[in-house]
């Protein structure tokens, strides 16, 4: 097998993601979406992420129980309508919240600009239901975030919900949304017709976004969506912008890259994603650190760090990035929790992170064991959970030149055996999270 060159590289990568794209059940999708070089270079900057910070944060936070609470106390519109005025976050620090995902060794942040309560983030003059207008704090957060991201150089990702509580015109009803107050009427081309323009103002005043976070189609999965222009609509605006949306299915035309919530791809462990097959798009899969996306101010289920790398590290192995969500305070503040395991994170991806960024998911299948990443013609095998002396590995491609410990390049014994290598490992140091060793196969013929 020849490497391929830059330029033939970009042109394979184009007539695999083309092939990935196929039309889904329930909702208009374009007949055919022409990846453009733009577009082509953002989903391989993503796919060379592979970490970022997910960021769930609104009027809701004031009640301290979630994003959902709307739907879940419930809470009419009416009344839900008195929550802006409790909300005056003095000590957000979008530059403090930027630097805690770089600290973490996250490449993107991904910020809800509207959840399902129809609040926008932003200074939108479409409506007065914004954070500008109807809040104390009166200033627009998705703005100051953004100036701080483009900044510091982070992209920026927005959250945009199609389920909207709060709309009028958000008619027929879906699955949630029915203890609202509103009346049984509204007019469902309009509000599409909202959505693109409140889409439109993010995409025009805020400067490069990395790409659009679609949450919601699941409420109404049969409805007429109007994808396509919606779609190219954000193309058109922004080439280099991204599509993705969480509606649990299989990729639609023009979506860039798949996305799977609370599980690992082709994994259904949660309920969420059982009728998704994985793609050959770039792969996100996205969680939280406690049990809770918002706010929530009783939830104490939180993640150990421990545990985040290892998910961080499965996500890669399976050429996925890791989405891990924090939910800010009302008063602007990311909770010490939050920032205790981001920092501890981090410490690993100082240490560690050649073993994921820029890979792609490796050559062995990952099992109990662990996974395996690749660069090149280099592999790293990441032992995550593995108390045997010696380690066996089926599909390793080529011979291998070499063997070493990423943490301190100390040299590791191997033979290689017919269709597999086996690794005699060292010892785990104490507390170690996970065990690379850096395999250098020999070159491509």
């Amino acid at each position: 097998m020849k490497i391929a060159t830059p330029a033939r590289s970009i042109v394979l990568a184009t007539a695999l993601f083309a092939t990935a794209i196929t039309a889904g059940p329930g909702a208009t999708a374009q007949e055919s979406y022409t990846l453009t070089p733009e577009n082509l270079k953002a989903r391989l900057w993503f796919q060379d992420a592979k970490f970022g910070m997910f960021i769930h944060w609104g009027v809701y936070s004031v009640l301290g129980d979630g994003e959902w609470i709307m739907e879940t106390r419930p809470i009419k519109r009416t009344d839900y309508a008195k929550m802006p005025a409790f909300f005056n976050p003095v000590k957000f620090d979008p530059a403090a919240w930027v630097a805690l995902a770089k600290t973490a060794g996250m490449k993107y942040i991904t910020i809800t600009s509207k959840h399902h309560d129809g609040f926008a983030m932003f200074d939108s003059r479409l409506t007065d239901w914004n954070v500008v207008a109807r809040t104390p704090y009166a200033k627009d957060v998705i703005g100051m975030l953004a100036a701080e991201c483009h900044k510091q150089g982070i992209k920026l990702f927005l959250y945009h919900s199609q389920l909207d509580w709060h709309s009028l015109d958000y008619f027929p009803r879906g699955r949630t949304g029915h203890h609202t107050g509103r009346p049984d009427s509204g007019n469902w081309d309009a509000y599409l017709n909202f959505m693109d323009a409140q889409l439109r103002e993010l995409l025009t005043n805020y400067g490069e976004i990395g790409g659009i976070w679609f949450d919601g189609m699941w409420d109404k999965p049969d409805a007429e969506w109007h994808l396509t222009r919606t779609y190219e609509l954000i193309h058109q605006l922004q080439p280099r912008a991204m599509v993705g949306s969480n509606h649990h299915k299989n990729p639609f035309p023009g979506e860039d890259f798949q996305m799977f919530e609370k599980d690992l791809p082709g994994q259904h462990t949660t309920g969420f994603n059982p009728e998704q097959s994985v793609s050959a798009l770039p792969l996100e899969t996205a969680e939280t650190m406690n049990n809770s996306w918002g706010f929530n101010l009783t939830d104490e289920h939180y993640k150990s760090p421990a545990e985040l790398i290892r998910y961080l590290v499965r996500a890669a192995g399976l050429n996925a990035n890791f989405l891990l969500n924090v939910g800010p305070m009302p008063n602007g503040e990311i909770q010490p929790e939050f920032v205790q395991r981001l920092t501890e994170v981090g410490r690993w991806t100082k240490q560690y992170g050649d073993s994921i960024y820029g890979t792609r998911g490796g050559p062995v299948a990952g099992g109990p064991w662990g996974v395996t990443t690749q660069r090149g013609s280099t592999v790293y095998v990441h032992v995550l959970d593995w108390n045997q002396p010696v380690l066996a590995l089926a599909g390793i491609p080529r011979p291998v030149r070499s063997a070493r410990l990423l943490r301190d390049g100390g040299s590791v014994e191997f033979s290689m055996l017919k269709g597999g290598l086996v690794l005699k490992l060292p010892e785990p140091q104490s507390e170690e999270v996970d065990r690379v060793i850096v395999l250098e196969l020999e070159a491509a013929k």
